[in-house]
């Protein structure tokens, strides 16, 4: 059981500074189980917690732990230079409470990206140490031949790598379709792969990290979702 002062929780949540949240509480603006709560010193168990802010229901999570279905066109960037910004598809409250990609998918790339305020989980899930497995969609150029998929199992040199790199798997889907999965998360790492191997990547999906489905969680393009433990626990290297 942790019990927190009203105003920390809604700051904690996402809903602006402390001042803010203060306000917001003394104008009547926080209720729980259908009561105003107008004390912003009032301490509060967070366990179970069920707030209703602007009279929208809010859930009280410590840390959030989201699986996002990237458009195209969409930056992993908190500041984006070119394009709109990945976050700009979440709820406001979380710029408040920093949330981030956990790693990046480039703005033309689709499919599942994860995002959390969880400092440790980030690391976790970007250390290259983890070996957890990614897969990826990949629309090529060219048609696809048998040395393109013996060529991306055995390796690939690229120039900046002191080792060629390979694909745990890489299997045809289609005349010009790849299912390439890879560990390693080097950046831009299936575009690269394909031009070394003499080939270029048209499209790019993300489908599954670790044995987390993007299409079990029946999402659409530019939604998102609560990851639960059961669901994070599938983020596990294999």
């Amino acid at each position: 059981m942790s019990k927190l002062s009203l105003d920390r929780i809604l700051q904690s949540q996402g809903f602006g500074t402390r001042k803010y949240c203060r306000a917001l509480i003394e104008d009547g603006e926080v209720s729980i189980a259908g009561e105003v709560h107008d004390n912003y010193k009032e301490s509060i168990d967070t366990d179970g917690l069920v707030l209703r802010v602007f009279d929208e229901e809010w859930v009280y999570r410590e840390r959030v732990y989201i699986a996002l279905y990237k458009p195209a066109n969409y930056e992993c960037s908190r500041k984006p230079s070119h394009h709109p910004g990945v976050l700009t598809l979440l709820p406001e409250q979380y710029t408040w409470r920093e949330v981030q990609p956990v790693g990046r998918l480039d703005h033309d790339t689709t499919g599942m990206l994860l995002i959390s305020d969880d400092g440790a989980f980030i690391h976790a899930q970007s250390s290259p140490k983890r070996h957890v497995p990614k897969v990826y969609q990949a629309t090529t150029q060219d048609p696809v031949t048998p040395e393109l998929v013996a060529q991306l199992l055995s390796g690939v040199q690229l120039h900046d790598e002191p080792a060629p790199l390979s694909a745990l798997v890489c299997e045809q889907r289609g005349e010009r379709q790849l299912e390439i999965v890879l560990e390693q998360g080097k950046y831009h790492q299936v575009k690269r792969m394909l031009a070394a191997a003499g080939n270029h990547c048209g499209a790019l999906h993300r489908s599954a990290i670790g044995g987390l489905q993007l299409e079990a969680l029946g999402l659409k393009e530019g939604e998102w979702c609560y990851l639960n433990e059961e669901q994070l626990a599938l983020l596990a290297p294999a």
